[in-house]
């Protein structure tokens, strides 16, 4: 063997083991949850849960076409089977699941997956948050239809209306902050000074941790290339704004399906009214998906409904269920393909 091949082999060795102990780690921590929802199973209707297995496929896929659906437009790139889009979005989904990073972990296994297809980290990287710029549009305006709808009705208790600006405001700090991604990636100039910056707090930080024995990470040409890239495709969509027409369509739906996963749960429960109230708190948990770790997003959520004047036993139990059901579902479905795709690219 090789020390080439050595070197492959280690590396998909201590992923597949990292990556099984991470997926440990999370069923651990959700244990408790994983109990309490079986003890809840019998409450729901089992023909209304199977639902979520062409519910969830399809969201997954919707998931994908985000991506590729933008893709497809750019030279050089290596076409996507519809095959290969469910398969990429669900060991994506998986990833997102088992690496409690705040959505870095997917970030990063996104560009390494679709490098063999000829994307670059900075295209991949683009599609990233573009994907939540588009959701978290479509969740504030879902938010705002809620809203109306629960106020109009008198749904909202009056010493919950806070949340109400709360919701908004939550959301429209993640709208200026992507606003802001994109000012700074438009200019070439600002994308050079925000390289630069990058490079020194990085250097800074490596050199801190290590004592002054490493002064750097990764060589300052590679952090600004990986920022020109950014600039170009953000560039490329600005000149060619037709291409993002399907990745937005694709978007809504993503966002419709990730609303009905929780609602299929409520409806299974005999709870079809929580409707607008599911809307508004994936709202505000969606805020929370991008920046902490797993977890929080539907502790945010069930709060949210909670505070909208849903009982506590009925926002736990839907939260807790739709979590367990499709953490379950995303282990099941993406860990093979997982493996797969890191056995074959590392082979």
């Amino acid at each position: 063997m090789t020390k080439k091949k050595k070197l492959k082999f280690s590396f998909r060795t201590l992923l597949i083991i990292l990556t099984a102990v991470l997926v440990g780690w999370v069923i651990y921590q959700n244990w408790s949850d994983i109990l309490e929802t079986l003890n809840h199973l019998q409450e729901a209707d089992g023909f209304v849960l199977l639902l979520l297995i062409p519910e969830q496929l399809f969201m997954y896929y919707a998931c994908g076409q985000i991506f590729f659906s933008y893709l497809k437009h750019r030279q050089n790139v290596q076409k996507f089977s519809k095959g290969e889009i469910l398969r990429i979005s669900t060991e994506l989904n998986f990833v997102n699941h088992a690496i409690p990073a705040g959505g870095v972990g997917g970030l990063a296994f996104l560009t390494y997956r679709l490098k063999p297809y000829n994307v670059s980290a900075g295209q991949a990287s683009f599609l990233y948050v573009f994907r939540y710029a588009v959701t978290t549009v479509i969740n504030y305006l879902q938010a705002l239809v809620a809203i109306l709808v629960l106020l109009t009705l008198g749904l909202i208790p009056a010493e919950a209306q806070w949340i109400i600006p709360v919701a908004l405001l939550m959301n429209a700090g993640v709208l200026m902050f992507l606003w802001l991604v994109v000012y700074i990636a438009s200019s070439g100039k600002r994308i050079t000074f925000f390289s630069h910056l990058v490079e020194k707090v990085t250097s800074a930080v490596v050199k801190f941790v290590t004592f002054g024995h490493k002064r750097k990470m990764v060589k300052s040409q590679k952090i600004q290339d990986y920022f020109a890239d950014i600039h170009d495709s953000v560039k490329i969509a600005k000149e060619n704004k037709r291409f993002l027409k399907k990745p937005l369509m694709w978007g809504v739906i993503y966002s419709l399906c990730e609303i009905g996963t929780y609602w299929i749960v409520a409806l299974s429960l005999g709870r079809p009214e929580l409707l607008p109230f599911i809307m508004v708190g994936e709202a505000i948990g969606s805020v929370f998906d991008g920046i902490v770790p797993y977890g929080l997003y539907e502790l945010g959520m069930a709060g949210v409904m909670i505070a909208l004047g849903v009982d506590f036993p009925t926002a736990t139990i839907v939260t807790v269920m739709t979590r367990v059901i499709t953490l379950v579902f995303t282990i099941v479905s993406g860990s093979v393909p997982y493996y797969k795709a890191i056995r074959k690219q590392n082979g």
